[in-house]
């Protein structure tokens, strides 16, 4: 039996993945929640990172 992936979009990337994990019920990809948990707070992207996770908190269809 097959079993069928469906794609949901990354809050941090915006794309469309398969894998990933929930925080809140939104998704971050595998490929987005690796490399923030390796990213030093002195790196230029971490600004980013917490700008997008800020998303987490709110809703898009409030």
């Amino acid at each position: 039996m097959e079993e069928e992936v469906q794609n949901t979009k990354c809050i941090i990337c915006e794309q469309e993945k398969p894998l990933g994990i929930r925080i809140c019920s939104q998704f971050v990809c595998d490929e987005c929640e690796s490399e923030m948990v390796n990213t030093d707070v002195s790196d230029a992207r971490y600004p980013f990172f917490i700008h997008q996770m800020n998303k987490i908190w709110y809703r898009v269809d409030a």
